[in-house]
């Protein structure tokens, strides 16, 4: 009797190591297949963040592409927005308004001229003859100088800068007028077409002011007051006098009455400085 005892206590046993071994092999299968199936998934994340990538650098090229060819255009539709926005928030608070028939027709005849004269884009020129009028219409500047400045500085390429620091549409050096551009967002502002045209005119305004005439104002922000034949003057004052032409008769052949520059300077009894 004792011997089948044992013989049924060794099947327990055998069956005992068997469950075991039946155990430890199915849970070796499933940690092994938990760890491929976080493998997988790692996998998949990464190939998704390849392609991503991979998109995302096919559309930055493309966009490369598409802005040599037609970024006129696509500058075109930037500024017309930047400028809608600007002139929505306004300096002194005034809401857009729909141009009149004569504003449009005077707009569109100096947005010409410019776009023929200086080879930008139909509507960045007219975008920026029109906030110019806007701009000078705040600050009661003549718009007209507004954009002889600008055709004279930079030729209207916004994104002009020269040795001496002066940068944009016209030519602002942003160490002197950190103040007026702080306004916008600072000195990286300058490269914008409506942000730069608003402090220009602003640094117009306030030389004229300070110095009560055009020409020394002009002298005084192309930085060139020691120049006694007042030659920025002139030119500035000859691209003016065409862009009155281009919005009016015909002019008479009687001379433009004199600017007074060089021969009234010691007249003036403050101190002039380009700080």
């Amino acid at each position: 009797m004792l011997l089948p005892r044992r013989s049924n206590w060794l099947a327990q046993q055998k069956c005992r190591n068997k469950g075991k071994a039946v155990i430890v092999r199915i849970g070796s299968i499933n940690t092994g297949g938990l760890q491929g199936i976080g493998r997988s998934s790692i996998v998949r994340g990464s190939r998704k963040i390849v392609s991503i990538l991979a998109l995302v650098a096919s559309m930055a090229a493309l966009a490369l592409i598409v802005d040599a060819q037609y970024g006129q255009s696509l500058f075109a539709g930037a500024l017309q927005r930047s400028s809608i926005e600007a002139t929505q928030a306004g300096v002194g608070g005034k809401q857009l308004t729909a141009l009149t028939p004569a504003e449009e027709s005077r707009y569109r005849a100096l947005s010409d001229y410019v776009a023929r004269r200086y080879r930008v884009s139909q509507d960045v020129a007219f975008d920026l003859v029109s906030h110019a009028h806007w701009v000078g219409s705040e600050l009661q500047v003549d718009p007209l100088l507004i954009i002889a400045v600008s055709s004279v500085e930079s030729s209207f390429n916004p994104i002009a800068e020269s040795v001496a620091g002066a940068k944009g549409l016209m030519q602002i050096i942003p160490r002197y007028h950190g103040d007026k551009l702080e306004v916008y967002g600072g000195a990286e502002a300058v490269f914008d077409p409506v942000t730069n045209i608003q402090v220009g005119a602003q640094i117009l305004k306030e030389y004229i002011r300070r110095t009560g005439n055009v020409g020394i104002a002009l002298q005084m922000y192309n930085g060139a007051l020691s120049d006694t034949d007042d030659q920025y003057t002139n030119k500035v004052m000859g691209v003016k006098q065409r862009l009155q032409h281009v919005v009016s008769e015909p002019l008479r052949s009687s001379p433009p009455a004199p600017v007074r520059t060089a021969s009234t300077r010691k007249s003036i009894a403050f101190p002039l400085s380009l700080d």
